[in-house]
């Protein structure tokens, strides 16, 4: 056995393991690293020298801008005016709080970016609503939790800004726009598995629907909005960069929370900055350890071995994109999104892209798996969240949760197969 192979085995399986084993993945990324470097006699100035590099870009500094958004809206008493929104929207359909949660994960989304933070905020609003209403708690787990994943495509989301660091520089603004129609697609497809459900277990329906509402709940609801509308504009209209724009972003989200709706403090505001340095300090590690793990992969040629072996096994581009989707499935079940992106990016994509699939696109569709991953034991975190959240076993959300993920599925290979969906808009607004 070559060097080159047992250096890849001693990488990988120690990874593997320590990942079984429940180390954090941040350790189990560099631990597995070090053995490989030592393993190949390598100067260990390297790990530093990669940590560093794989810290220092500017666009990745739009990561803790826009973390920091998410916490400071998402704890401003935005939630219960979105919910509001949602509900003069789509309230008045069969199963109509369902509706509601997912539209208000629609547009809490554009805001946190983040499906646990919409997990946890919306969940332990909208649950116990919908249980009060007459709703199973295992359905009213599975809606919460599985409607989360809109806000993972729906701009701005700090892991769209790390695919695109992630797959070597790409246009921030131009995945940001590609998310909107897949993220309205797949609330869509939860609607219409929400709406079967309904109908069999007889859930009730809101208030009729009245426009005078709706415009009023809007005008409500439109400080926050605007938010999501001076990141994106600003971004494709070339008026700022990405991080430009989240830090923007950060000043208007504190002056709507504090002054304009007056749901946080001064004081909760510090509270809510320390909130934002546990979670911005998990991601940098990871990815400051994900580069040395990357680092390893592309010295041992990793990617163009892992191309030839999947090329090898069909020329049919769609099994290839298939079997792409399943591989980014099996590591969800077994990994957080973030490192699922750093590790999984630079070795998927040139295959993704020798099939004819468009870096944008490819983006869109890691990062859906990795929603799907999130909901998914044993490592599935917004699992366990709305678990908690909602006071539900987890076996149970897991059985509720069953036809929705064959919803999201639909809705995983509608993007695989029809490009369209994703770089509709990215085409007509190049960025």
């Amino acid at each position: 056995m070559s060097v080159q192979t047992t250096a890849i085995l001693v990488l990988l399986i120690s990874f593997l393991v320590m990942v079984f084993l429940r180390f954090p993945v941040a350790y189990a990324v560099a631990l597995s690293s070090l053995l490989c470097l030592l393993y190949q006699g390598l100067p260990l100035t390297t790990i530093c020298q990669q940590m560093v590099k794989g810290i220092s870009s500017f666009n990745l500094m739009a990561v803790p801008f826009f973390i920091t958004m998410g916490c400071l809206m998402g704890s401003g008493g935005i939630s219960e005016k979105l919910i509001a929104l949602a509900n003069a929207c789509v309230g008045w359909m069969t199963g109509g709080m369902a509706m509601v949660n997912i539209v208000a994960s629609y547009f809490f989304g554009g805001i946190s970016g983040s499906a646990s933070a919409d997990t946890a905020s919306l969940g332990s609003i909208l649950i116990p609503m919908m249980v009060d209403q007459g709703y199973d708690d295992d359905f009213s787990t599975a809606v919460t939790i599985t409607s989360s994943c809109e806000g993972l495509l729906v701009p701005p989301s700090h892991n769209m800004v790390i695919y695109a660091m992630s797959a070597g520089g790409l246009s921030v603004g131009s995945l940001f726009l590609a998310g909107y129609i897949p993220g309205a697609l797949l609330a869509i497809s939860l609607m219409v598995g929400s709406y079967i459900i309904s109908k069999r277990k007889n859930y009730p329906k809101g208030e009729k629907f009245s426009l005078k509402n709706l415009g009023k709940q809007f005008l409500v609801s439109f400080w926050a909005l605007a938010a999501v509308v001076i990141v994106v504009v600003g971004v494709v209209a070339g008026l700022f960069t990405a991080t430009e724009s989240a830090a923007i972003a950060v000043i208007y989200s504190l002056i709507v929370s504090v002054y304009i709706y007056k749901g946080v403090t001064w004081k909760g505001v510090w509270k809510l900055l320390e909130s934002c340095i546990d979670t911005l300090s998990i991601v940098l590690i990871l990815i400051s350890t994900s580069s040395i793990f990357g680092y390893c992969l592309t010295m041992l040629h990793v990617p163009s071995l892992a191309a030839n072996a999947i090329i090898g096994l069909t020329n049919n581009p769609i099994l290839i994109a298939l079997l792409l989707n399943l591989i980014l499935l099996v590591l969800g079940c077994i990994m957080d999104m973030a490192p699922i992106i750093l590790i999984a990016t630079p070795i998927l994509l040139p295959i993704a892209t020798s099939i004819g699939i468009d870096p944008i696109q490819f983006g869109i569709m890691i990062v859906l798996n990795c929603g799907i991953g999130l909901l998914t034991p044993p490592v599935g975190a917004v699992l366990f969240i709305g678990s908690a959240v909602g006071k539900v076993k987890m076996e149970r959300v897991v059985k509720a949760t069953l036809p929705f993920y064959l919803c999201m599925i639909v809705v995983l290979l509608l993007l695989t197969f029809i490009p369209e969906i994703s770089m509709f808009l990215p085409n007509l607004f190049p960025a």
